[in-house]
């Protein structure tokens, strides 16, 4: 058993049972046990691997989609680009890379990274270097300057919530014990005002996820691209709006049992974006299929330039690499891109109102 189970098992034996949203901040944030804190989850030998580390051609096209949002406003002579849960920072690291030859942005650009993980933050500084300013939360970025952000795969892993449909009422999705293991359990009944309006589209039994956590960030991303300018994009799997259990744990490329071993795999959901939309004071684009995004970009082309420098394994890899990241078999259905802009401006290239 794990120290983090055993840990657990003891505060639910004697507080009662725990939030969904309480039991995946300890999987993933405890700061001795959680598994962010722990390590670099990341790549073949990790627990998942994310897109940009299938191919740099995903950073590159982010990167010169933000770059032209960021002519088409002006090209302001400084602004913040930061990046919400930067993993290894290989997604950054492409995206600075592509944008230099764009002329004054490198100069404009200051670096900003909202990492939680210890490990992870050491990784980000060997590749990116010390030029970066590192936060804790989005709401401490600089307020007084065009942000010009970047999430992938950063909503699907805030805690959520789960709530089931009990007549016209609801309960709530606990975490408890069950023969002394960590087991599943709906609690009383709840006041169902904050998902009055979901009674249209669910039935009895129904369950409907919500973040906590998606307010505050998505307000505070959306204030200061309303106020001063800039762009999000937004790259998550999910859909325009909850339904459904989607929490799933991920070891070793593989699904486990979420409350077998908790501190030990990779805790995620699928994302409501509906959500994030509502709460964002600034414009939002139509949620976008990665694969058509990516498209729109010029990705294609940009595959068959880089294959002719290329053989062997090492082009059948590449070919790999793009199919997966674009075809709707793979992530270019799965995944969806949302942006935010201000709202009298225009999205980033690749996204449509």
């Amino acid at each position: 058993m794990s120290d983090l189970k055993t840990q657990l098992i003891e505060r639910i034996t004697t507080q009662g049972p725990l939030t969904l949203a309480d039991y995946m901040a300890e999987c993933l944030l405890h700061p001795e046990f959680g598994y962010y804190a722990t390590r670099d989850p990341l790549g073949a030998s990790g627990d998942f691997t994310t897109a940009p580390e299938i191919s740099q051609m995903f950073g590159e096209m982010l990167g010169l989609s933000l770059a032209q949002s960021w002519l088409d406003q002006g090209a302001p002579t400084a602004f913040v680009l930061a990046e919400a849960g930067p993993g290894r920072g290989t997604l950054m690291a492409d995206i600075l890379r592509v944008t230099r030859a764009v002329p004054g942005f490198a100069e404009a650009a200051q670096i900003h990274l909202i990492e939680a993980s210890p490990t992870l933050r050491d990784k980000q500084r060997a590749l990116l270097g010390t030029d970066a300013t590192w936060h804790d939360e989005v709401d401490s970025l600089p307020k007084d300057l065009p942000l010009f952000f970047v999430a992938n795969e950063f909503f699907d892993a805030l805690p959520i919530r789960q709530l089931q449909r009990d007549g016209t009422g609801w309960r709530e999705r606990l975490v408890g014990l069950s023969n002394g293991q960590l087991a599943p359990g709906l609690g009383d009944m709840l006041d169902g005002s904050a998902l009055a309006h979901r009674l249209d589209d669910t039935k009895d039994g129904d369950l409907v996820e919500i973040c906590p956590a998606v307010e505050a960030i998505a307000t505070a991303i959306g204030q200061r691209i309303e106020q001063n300018g800039g762009a999000a994009l937004i790259v998550d799997y999910g859909d325009w709006r909850s339904l459904g259990d989607t929490l799933q744990a991920l070891k070793a490329h593989k699904f486990v049992d979420p409350f077998e071993a908790p501190g030990t795999a990779d805790l995620t959901a699928h994302v409501d974006f509906e959500a994030i939309a509502k709460v964002s004071p600034c414009g939002h684009s139509r949620l976008t299929p990665q694969g058509v995004f990516l498209e729109r970009l010029g990705i294609t082309a940009r595959a068959q330039g880089l294959a002719q420098r290329m053989e062997g394994d090492k082009l059948d890899a590449h070919i790999a690499a793009h199919r997966r990241l674009t075809h709707p078999d793979e992530m270019g259905n799965l995944f969806k891109v949302m942006a935010l802009f201000p709202t009298h401006g225009a999205p980033p290239p690749g996204c449509e109102t």
